[in-house]
């Protein structure tokens, strides 16, 4: 039986294989192209400022859960094989949602957003809090405590579905609900706050793993505008978008901290099977401090206080786009621009801070780090939660279960089976393994490895087992 891995462009997948694609490696290669991390090794030192069964070759991609693992179903020849892949993100049974009963628009956007994403109505917690931009440590004590005890070891994450308010005290009210309201995740002014060990985390279970349920704010002025968010994270789902990226260093000096990731992150995907990202310098003032009239704009990271012609783009369902600023987390508004302004111009998730965090890159988005989990199968709120170091002044936005790089495409033509997928985290070493039965017995049929993250065809000829699948060696 042969196995070949070959990295896949989006002209091969559309076309339902991955001939003309040039070879990928499989091991790990001398270049460090892993996601580099805030701090002094990678960022110049700067003072903190304030801030069909028919027999035709066909793919599809799909993604239903069983149990601890993905099941992918496959298309093209009858008796085709059944290819079951690793856990990569939460789900929707794990989701919990917190509604506010004494705010309308908080009870109207949980209703359509259990009814879209088919939460378990056990997952729903009911709270009564005081409307306003900020919540008392009483009160938010209160409903924390609830929260905990209504809510079981299934929960992994949780989605807020109030847009006030967004603040406990110095924290932002996601990380409050994530981590517990302590004030070693604030600091005032100008200071380094707590880190978390989610941080870059391989994990696809934050609350088992690592004790916090990583929360994100369904905000929005009106509850039309919050469907419609709702709807494009739905609508992102399995995609597979092949898109542009955009990362602005602009003439803003103290909130272009992260021009040296952005470099990195364009990088780290500057390869067949990558994503197509462009890094813009305009340190000097040459040209533009922003884009516009650009469309299928899936990733847009900036600095500066107020982003002009963000409307002007087109976004794609699931993008991801913040600026690096002091008040963008002020929801709905801001007297700086308010994060909730991308997810009007149709962006899909959003970050910003709450209180003054000055201009440590730890406490915003590591863009490498948000890129690369997402490109890897995991949802919004996992991929957003895990880029940021100090995430305690930050309120993340958006529609958390969307999962654009969800499952695979799998194709069997002949008698070769063909995973095309992203889900492969660099460095960790995979088995393709042949089965009798969804429960085994398993045998490997191929091991290898990728060096960074890429979307990879797994060929495998003469595949004559009923069931494949793809999991972690070891």
């Amino acid at each position: 039986m042969d196995v070949r891995w070959v990295a896949a462009s989006a002209l091969a997948i559309a076309c339902g294989g991955g001939s003309g694609s040039s070879e990928a490696g499989t091991t790990s290669q001398d270049t460090d192209t892993s996601p580099t991390t805030d701090g002094p090794d990678d960022a110049e030192a700067t003072t903190p400022t304030s801030l069909d069964s028919s027999g035709t070759p066909t793919s599809t991609t799909t993604d239903d859960p069983t149990g601890e693992s993905d099941a992918a179903s496959t298309t093209g020849e009858s008796g085709a094989p059944q290819v079951i892949l690793p856990r990569a993100s939460i789900e929707a049974d794990e989701l919990g949602v917190l509604v506010n009963d004494a705010d309308p628009q908080s009870m109207a956007v949980a209703a359509a957003y259990v009814a879209a994403r088919a939460i378990p109505e056990a997952n729903v917690v009911h709270l009564n809090l005081p409307v306003g931009p900020v919540l008392g440590e009483v009160d938010f004590a209160a409903a924390k405590a609830q929260v905990d005890a209504e809510l079981g070891d299934d929960v992994q994450a949780l989605a807020i579905t109030w847009t006030h308010p967004y603040r406990v005290d110095c924290m932002s009210v996601t990380s409050a609900f994530a981590l517990g309201f302590d004030t070693q995740y604030c600091a005032t002014p100008c200071n380094e706050t707590a880190e978390i060990d989610y941080y870059d985390s391989s994990s696809v279970a934050p609350w088992t793993d690592h004790g916090i349920r990583p929360a994100m704010m369904l905000a929005g002025d009106v509850v039309e505008e919050i469907e419609a968010l709702v709807d494009r994270g739905v609508a992102a789902d399995g995609t597979r978008p092949f898109a542009d990226g955009w990362l602005v260093r602009t003439t803003d000096p103290d909130r272009s901290v992260r021009y040296l990731e952005f470099m990195n992150t364009v990088a780290a995907f500057d390869h067949e099977g990558g994503l197509a990202l462009t890094y813009v310098d305009n340190a000097d003032g040459s040209g533009l401090d922003y884009i516009e009239n650009t469309q299928g704009v899936l990733f847009y990271f900036t600095g500066l206080v107020s982003v002009p012609q963000i409307a002007t783009n087109t976004y794609l369902p699931g993008a991801m786009a913040d600026h690096l600023t002091s008040y963008g987390g002020e929801v709905p508004t801001s007297g700086q621009m308010s994060v909730v302004a991308w997810l009007k111009a149709g962006a899909t998730g959003s970050y910003g801070t709450v209180v003054e965090p000055c201009n440590f890159p730890a406490k915003f988005p590591n863009t490498t780090v948000a890129t690369s989990h997402y490109f890897r199968g995991q949802t919004l709120v996992e991929a957003y939660w895990k880029s940021v170091r100090m995430p305690g002044e930050g309120l993340f936005v958006g529609e958390p279960l969307a999962r654009p790089w969800a499952g695979a495409v799998v194709d069997f033509t002949g008698s070769t089976l063909t995973i095309t997928t992203t889900l492969l985290e660099p460095g960790v070493v995979y088995d393709v393994q042949a089965g009798a039965s969804a429960d085994g017995p398993w045998e490997p049929v191929f091991t290898g490895s990728v060096p960074y993250p890429v979307d990879i065809s797994i060929a495998i000829e003469d595949a004559t087992a009923p069931f494949y699948r793809l999991v972690p060696a070891g």
